[in-house]
Formats: structure tokens, C-alpha cells, sequence
């Protein structure tokens, strides 16, 4: 979407302005900032104190936030709006058996994203044993360039589409095997598309290798991708290609055929 067709949408009757105010700020919260001053939310979402005061109230009043007087917080229930979402989709639910199945093929985790943005969220996750220093979980985040999975999803763009992801690309160097510019980035992404599947070897974390394939609907577009991980140490490339491609394929299959 480009600038002017935001500004046309914001401007326009179906846009209601309090409603994005107070996803802005549902969306201050994160890890790094779990409880937060009035102050602090209003600058995070970009509001004025008494924009963030009355969305922050209304949101304690519905149980999606408490306060101790001084600090906000988001509560439990703001899970309900994550899970709407997946209980809506009710293809994750058919796919995990078939994910839980591979795990104890090839004794290694699992799981499953949608592209969203620049970014993969993941819907379901089917874990051995922890690979990454990352807590992963549905839900979290990571950027779409230096994951698998991402780079299977960047794949399925239209030309004009992926130029435009290639260059918004933050290219943080998370590891010495990072991508180092957007002409890598790009060759890497137009390699998946090449061969139908992504590898990625210790560029997100040192150590974590990854193997993933697309999955698709019945129309073949790409809806979702899923991925193998695991320690680098113990699996090469090569020997990620060679044992688990073939597997992890046949699953993508296999959930591919029950996307309508």
C-alpha cells in the first residue's frame, strides 16, 4: 500500500480513527517494555497523554489492561484477540497432527507462519527441544528476510512486490553470516523461488539452521510456509537438504491439500 492510499483510507468514512488509536496502543506493550507508565505508552504509540489516558481506561474498564496506580499492563485476556484469529482458521488446527508426525520423523522442531508486512508470525509450533535463545511462540514475530520461511513467502511476490520488501529490509547484522546487502538478499529470495524451498544457515542466530517449504491453497498461491530448524552443529546444509527436505515436503503436501 502505498502513502497516498493510506492517507486516502484515513481520510476516508470507513476509517475509524479511535479504533487504530487504541491498537497503537495495545501494540506499545511488548517484551522489552511489559509495564508501562502513561507517559511512556502515549510516546510508544505516538498519542497525546490524554488520548493514551482515556484508551488505556477504556481498555481497564473491558479487562484488557490493569494498572497499579502508576504502571499499565496488559492482561491475559488481550490473548483472546490473538486466538480469534487462529480459531478462525481452522486449518492449523487439521495441520498440527500432520507437523507433530514429522517431528518425530526427523527429530527436530516444526513450525508454521504467515507473512504479515515485512514480518513472519508464527501460527503453530511443534518443538523438540529449544534450538533457538529466542522464546518462539504463536504469535511472535520475526523479520521476514533472514528467516526461512520469510524468504519462501518473499519468493511468491509479484517482482515489484519483492523490490519493495528487498528495499525496505532492515539489514541488521544478527550474525557474521548475515545477508550482507539487498542485492545478496535478493539473489538469496529469487533462489528460493528458483528451487521451491529456503535454507538458512546461522544468519538469524549462530547456530540455528532452518529448511523451509511453502505451503499453498488449492488455487497454488502461497497462503503459509513451515519450516525444520536445528542446531548447526550436529546438522550441515548439505545434510539438512538431503534428510529433511523430502519430509517437510510431503508434510507441506499434506496441509496443502486441506487449504480450500
Amino acid at each position: 500500500m502505498t502513502s497516498s492510499d493510506s492517507a486516502e483510507k484515513k481520510s476516508s468514512d470507513s476509517y475509524v480513527q479511535s479504533f487504530a488509536r487504541g491498537l497503537a496502543v495495545v501494540k506499545a506493550f511488548n517484551a522489552e517494555h511489559p509495564a508501562q507508565t502513561l507517559t511512556e505508552v502515549a510516546q510508544a504509540s505516538g498519542l497525546t497523554r490524554a488520548g493514551a489516558r482515556r484508551i488505556l481506561l477504556t481498555l481497564q474498564t473491558l479487562g484488557y489492561v490493569r494498572s497499579d496506580g502508576r504502571l499499565f499492563r496488559l492482561t491475559p485476556k488481550i490473548l483472546d484477540l490473538g486466538f480469534s484469529y487462529l480459531t478462525s482458521m481452522p486449518l492449523w488446527n487439521l495441520a498440527e497432527p500432520f507437523m507433530e508426525a514429522l517431528v518425530q520423523e526427523v527429530q527436530e522442531s516444526c513450525s508454521a507462519s504467515v507473512l504479515d508486512g515485512d514480518d513472519i508470525v508464527y501460527v503453530l509450533r511443534v518443538p523438540v527441544r529449544k534450538v533457538m535463545s529466542i522464546n518462539l511462540s504463536i504469535g511472535s514475530r520475526l523479520p521476514a528476510w533472514c528467516t526461512s520461511m520469510g524468504r519462501v513467502m518473499l519468493a511468491a511476490l509479484s517482482d515489484r512486490e519483492l523490490d519493495e520488501a528487498v528495499g525496505r529490509a532492515d539489514l541488521h547484522h544478527y550474525t557474521a553470516k548475515t545477508v550482507r546487502d539487498r542485492e545478496q538478499l535478493k539473489s538469496s529470495v529469487m533462489k528460493a523461488r528458483q528451487q521451491g524451498w529456503a535454507l538458512v544457515d546461522q544468519e538469524l542466530e549462530e547456530g540455528l539452521i532452518s529448511l523451509a517449504v511453502p505451503i499453498r491453497n488449492r488455487a497454488g498461491h502461497v497462503v503459509a510456509a513451515m519450516n525444520i530448524s536445528g542446531q548447526a552443529n550436529r546438522t550441515s546444509p548439505a545434510q539438512m537438504e538431503k534428510s529433511f527436505l523430502e519430509p517437510l515436503r510431503r508434510t507441506a503436501d499434506r496441509i496443502s491439500s486441506l487449504v480450500v
